[in-house]
């Protein structure tokens, strides 16, 4: 079954709030290849340590163009603005278009990936992914022909 992120994001947020540790399944191919939407499930956690490059995050985000909404993507990198830290996020599977938001807009970080069968997934796979970039086009490609 699939819910709407209005309604499915605030009861993730409600439920992280009391400390719990919260399942679901994504949607979207945003984060490929390493969480296949409607697939791959993730654990969230709530964020008790400053977010550090190379984490997963889910938040809520200003998209380019100024429209926000709620993304479950990696922060690529850590800017500084006279608000204070400028966090900014990109999906693994996006070969352009980068997404910002505040500390205080972080809803949960991805503790854990898995696969259908439930073995994890390695998560610091990512940091030599987003150093591929320019690269990241034509390995798409490959995957999708021989992955999926």
């Amino acid at each position: 079954m699939k819910v709407e992120n209005d309604i499915l994001v605030p009861e993730l947020a409600r439920l992280l709030a009391e400390e719990k540790e919260v399942r679901f399944t994504p949607s979207g191919d945003s984060m490929r290849p390493f969480i296949e939407g409607n697939r791959d499930s993730v654990i969230l956690t709530v964020l008790n340590r400053p977010p550090r490059l190379g984490d997963i995050l889910l938040v809520h985000a200003t998209q380019p163009g100024g429209q926000a909404a709620y993304v479950l993507h990696r922060l690529v990198r850590i800017e500084h603005d006279e608000q204070g830290e400028l966090l900014v996020l990109q999906g693994d599977g996006n070969l352009q278009g980068e997404e910002t938001c505040r500390t205080a807009d972080v809803i949960g970080r991805v503790r854990r990936i898995e696969n259908p069968k439930g073995r994890a997934k390695l998560l610091t796979r990512g940091w030599i992914w987003h150093a591929l970039l320019p690269f990241r086009g034509f390995l798409l490609k490959i995957y999708r022909h021989t992955m999926i």
